[in-house]
């Protein structure tokens, strides 16, 4: 089985940690923060969990970025002072951590990192498969879950992706959104997708739980490939870092799919594309 490292534990870190840790399906975890005593507690935190939630992953926790060498993915989250990494900051962590030789793919699981993976693009010329943002799947659960509501059927029937650069330019795909096999348009009305659509500014940045979750099953996914499609930041050409349904495989992105889009959604990606 796999091993995934988290870069920071602050709450977001903590959350993943436990999350991953709770859904078994990796053999370590590895918790990695500069606070290594706050780390090395939340680690035991989360193993002390495990007899009563029923898990026995490997929870460990290590001061220095040399832990990271040898892990399948690394999840940048935030730091104990409770800051994601981003910004010259991040960008220097990332650089180090490329020097120490951990070339696993690189999760960034926070909402405010799409500058940083920009940057690690076009200025640590990273390779775009191994850059990969998690953020966006929270904000399209998020959407599936208000959508259940008034569907009044479970979350889980139904499947969206988000697109463009949360908030202020978000599309949602809604013509090939479906709720239990069927077109979700059909079942759901106009006005109710409008009133759903209409909260997303104030679903945005999600909390470190929902990021957390996301983040997890993106992690699992590279370890280990999937299937699924999941709403991801990615490379959408020359650094510019946009949310896309993309299909994930063991070591990075497999491909960005073209979302099913009406000409009015078409119009406002291709807007929130333009838009940096």
């Amino acid at each position: 089985m796999s091993v995934i490292v988290i870069i920071g534990a602050g709450a977001l870190g903590g959350a993943l940690a436990h999350k991953l840790a709770g859904r078994s399906r990796v053999a370590e975890v590895r918790l990695i923060d500069a606070e290594e005593s706050v780390a090395s507690g939340k680690a035991l935190d989360v193993l002390q969990a495990g007899p009563v939630e029923g898990f026995n992953t490997r929870v460990t926790a290590q001061g220095s970025l040399q832990a990271a060498v040898g892990a399948d993915v690394i999840v940048l989250a935030d730091a104990v002072a409770g800051a994601e990494h981003q910004g010259d900051t991040g960008l220097a962590l990332v650089r180090r951590l490329e020097a120490s030789g951990a070339g696993a793919p690189l999760v960034f699981a926070g909402a405010g990192q799409r500058e940083l993976m920009s940057r690690c693009l076009t200025e640590l010329q990273l390779p775009r498969a191994r850059i990969v943002g998690s953020a966006p799947m929270a904000l399209a659960s998020a959407l599936r879950a208000l959508s259940a509501v008034i569907l009044d059927t479970s979350a889980v029937e139904i499947s969206l992706n988000v697109v463009g650069a949360p908030p202020t330019h978000v599309v949602v795909a809604w013509q090939e959104a479906t709720v239990s096999g069927q077109p979700l348009p059909e079942v759901m009305g106009a006005h109710q997708i409008a009133a759903v659509a209409a909260r997303i500014p104030g679903l945005w940045p999600p909390g470190p739980y929902a990021l957390a979750s996301a983040a997890a099953r993106v992690a699992e996914a590279l370890c280990s490939g999937s299937r699924r499609q999941y709403s991801c930041f990615v490379d959408v050409g020359r650094g510019q870092i946009a949310a896309m349904p993309v299909k994930l495989k063991r070591g990075g992105v497999e491909r960005t799919i073209e979302p099913t889009l009406t000409g009015q959604e078409r119009t406002a990606l291709e807007n929130a594309l333009a838009t940096r």
